[in-house]
């Protein structure tokens, strides 16, 4: 600015930065956020210039344009990885300022305009080289690559050896990522020629056919809950990792199986455990914009290298927000753990060991854990507390397990260096709740020989409910979301550039349209690109 004269103070530069400090969204009215933003202008530069001036104050006029710089992902979409996790952090009280993000506006005219398709657009060409490109520049693909297991490691090392440049080999996501798994070899030193790295990758992963799309048109589906799952996904960069991990194991073209699976998570719970009523498979197919789902144990099979990716992307989301000072859960589920954030009963990961969650639990901070009794590993306490994790559980300890009683009103033990107050912030019955609803009845792949596709979707629906619960009502209630909107109805259009989602008026809507819920999804990978827009009527 220009120095005071004459009772006169002239702005050449002024920045204003908006920093959200709790809750997952940016409010009912994100984009009302930048007028509001404008209206207060005045005031807060009063403020800013109050010692300089005198009497009642000043009269303001902006006369020069005002600009507003909003840094985007590459595709314009809500931002890979990193932008979810800066997210995660805003929602959990992280003083650093971040962009406001911008969802792009629907056309309004795109129907009239261009009328209609005859069937879904092809899948919109990602790779996962872009996807680690960006990790890498935000600093935070070494933390993606620590929760990664070797095999998708050595695949996604594979796909990104394809076309790439020998000078590029020593540094980089291929560096970075040969590094890791020569590291976990016991390795004295990553390979830095394509011969070498061939060789500690192995065989690529085998090319399939797409499913066939779904002809344009208009559906009237039994419940539109896998559509709200959408916006909470791509706010976390989840629908942004979608395809480059597809994309990484050859995949991309079965993105709307994925899709018919996450929808399938959230639809009734298969009557005798596999069996779906026909109102679930119209909801389904129409969410993943195909006619008809084949069936999705084999491709469960296909795409379990890539999983691992996507349920990095969602934990990475959980840890980067997560206060160390509070206290994470773990419970047994399907022969393995399950590790859950409290504070809106989100679930970060499952591994089939107490092993596979510590570097979840690290990447969060190493806070005090609350041990759930229940079907847990027979060496589950022991190897946590080997780990250096500070629990205490209400499971009864095995013989060599290194616990300690505590006096408390109910049977409890711990490792020690963890507050005895915590036990009090254990929520059992929601927990359980959450374990029996989402997890054992909601079986989104029925009679699995492989279970990795049910716990990534799980993983993703869950942290999606949650989200919209916490939209809604602040507080820790998937479960709640799942059954208040489990029935709620609606008519889905397809057209060249949107999938159109209109919801009767009504009490739900309503919330959900306060709560933000209603807002565009652009880029739905599993739609050919498209925009999902929801409207009432």
């Amino acid at each position: 600015m220009s120095a005071p004269t004459a009772g006169e103070i002239t702005v050449h530069r002024c920045a204003v930065r908006v920093v959200r400090r709790g809750g997952w969204s940016w409010g009912p009215d994100p984009r009302g956020l930048v007028q509001r933003v404008l209206d207060a202008l005045p005031d807060l530069l009063a403020a800013e210039f109050d010692e300089y001036l005198t009497g009642d104050g000043p009269d303001l006029e902006i006369t020069e344009p005002v600009r507003l710089s909003v840094r985007l992902s590459a595709r314009g979409g809500g931002g890979l990885v990193p932008a979810g996790l800066l997210l995660e952090r805003a929602a959990a009280g992280d003083p650093r300022p971040e962009p406001l993000p911008v969802p792009a506006p629907a056309d309004p005219a795109a129907p009239d305009a261009g009328g209609e398709s005859s069937v879904v657009g092809d899948v919109p060409e990602t790779t996962v080289a872009a996807l680690f490109e960006e990790l890498a520049a935000r600093d935070e693909l070494a933390a993606l690559l620590a929760l990664l297991p070797e095999e998708t490691m050595r695949v996604y090392l594979s796909a990104l050896l394809t076309g790439e440049p020998a000078g590029q080999l020593t540094s980089g996501p291929v560096a970075e990522l040969a590094a890791e798994l020569a590291r976990r070899s016991s390795r004295p030193r990553p390979p830095t020629t394509h011969a070498g790295l061939a060789e500690l990758v192995g065989s690529g992963p085998e090319e399939r056919s797409a499913p066939a799309a779904r002809p344009a048109g208009e559906t009237r589906v039994g419940s539109v809950l896998p559509f709200l799952l959408a916006g909470p996904l791509a706010r976390t960069g989840y629908l942004d990792a979608l395809g480059p991990a597809l994309s990484g194991v050859d995949l991309l073209g079965d993105a709307p199986l994925f899709a018919a699976a996450l929808a399938y998570k959230v639809l009734g719970a298969p009557q005798r455990g596999w069996r779906r009523t026909p109102e679930d498979d119209v909801a389904a197919v129409t969410f993943a914009g195909l006619d008809s789902v084949p069936g999705l144990a084999a491709f469960a099979r296909r795409v379990r290298p890539a999983l691992p990716v996507l349920d990095g992307v969602l934990a990475l989301s959980l840890c980067r927000g997560h206060d160390p000072a509070g206290p994470l859960l773990v419970t047994g589920v399907d022969d393995g753990l399950l590790l859950v954030d409290p504070q809106g009963l989100f679930p970060v990961a499952w591994a089939a060991t107490a092993d596979g969650l510590v570097p979840h639990w690290a990447a969060c901070g190493r806070p005090p854990v609350l041990v759930r009794a229940g079907r847990l590993p027979p060496t589950c306490l022991r190897d946590l507390a080997a780990a250096g994790v500070r629990f205490i559980t209400d499971a009864r300890p095995l013989r060599d397990d290194p616990l300690t009683r505590l006096r408390w009103r109910t049977p409890l033990w711990t490792t020690g260096g963890a507050e005895p107050r915590l036990a009090a912030q254990l929520p059992a019955g929601h927990l359980d709740e959450l374990v029996r609803t989402l997890f054992v009845e909601h079986r989104a792949v029925p009679r699995p020989g492989d279970r990795a596709l049910e716990h990534s979707v799980t993983l993703a629906a869950s942290l999606a409910l949650g989200m919209l619960a916490w939209q809604l009502w602040q507080g820790p209630s998937p479960v709640l979301a799942l059954t208040r909107f489990a029935d709620l109805e609606g008519t889905v259009r397809f057209t060249r550039d949107a999938v159109r989602v209109k919801i009767p008026l009504g009490r739900r809507h309503a919330d959900l349209g306060r709560a933000g819920a209603l807002t565009d999804v652009p880029d739905v990978v599993w739609l050919g690109g498209r925009t999902l827009t929801f409207s009432g009527g």
